[in-house]
């Protein structure tokens, strides 16, 4: 868990230039969150592009959704109930990302699974990778689909909707939405 705050939030602005530049994220889509203490989280806000974000952009939320810190006229993440549940079911994660890999999605559409064993390098870095039942984005019915699953899984394809990854730190969450995205590419050339 990252304390200096000054060096979290640069941190999280990369992650979203870096989303953004890999084709994780489109428009205003995805959000990424990072938890500072018990019951703090610093997280993007609503409706603002992933790869244009500003530091100061970040909003700093406690462990019940509330405001502690932001700036004025910006709003937490839509998809906060689904960071929020992840920490309280993970006291391990420091950090969650989301986002809309196009194949990873494409292959839920397909109805294609990533729990397989097909990649052993993806196995190794991220376990198998369930799909969660559709749920509508940004509800208490995807907070619930996400609840029992994130218990046992770092990586989650959410059902025609996108990724959902933790770690250890919100780079490591990162770079798991990375290895699940690059699998979703290799089991989608392969058919």
């Amino acid at each position: 868990m990252m304390t200096d705050e000054r060096a979290l939030r640069a941190e999280i602005v990369l992650i979203g230039r870096l989303m953004h530049a890999q084709e994780l994220v489109d428009g205003t889509s995805g959000n990424i969150s990072a938890r500072m203490g018990p019951d703090r989280v610093m997280t993007t806000p609503s409706g603002l592009a992933k790869g244009f974000l500003e530091p100061e952009q970040l909003i700093v939320v406690n462990m019940r959704g509330e405001v502690v810190q932001g700036a004025p006229g910006l709003r937490p993440t839509s998809e906060l109930l689904m960071h929020l549940e992840a920490y309280r079911r993970r006291p391990d994660v420091n950090g969650v990302v989301h986002a809309h890999p196009i194949t990873a999605v494409a292959l839920s559409i397909a109805g294609v699974s990533l729990a397989e064993c097909v990649v052993p390098e993806a196995v190794v870095v991220l376990g198998l990778v369930p799909t969660t039942p559709y749920a509508n984005p940004s509800s208490e019915e995807n907070q619930r689909a996400i609840a029992e699953v994130i218990v046992s899984h770092d990586a989650l394809v959410l059902q025609y909707h996108g990724t959902l990854t933790v770690g250890a730190d919100v780079y490591e969450a990162y770079l798991r939405l990375e290895t699940l995205e690059h699998t979703a590419k290799i089991i989608a050339l392969t058919r």
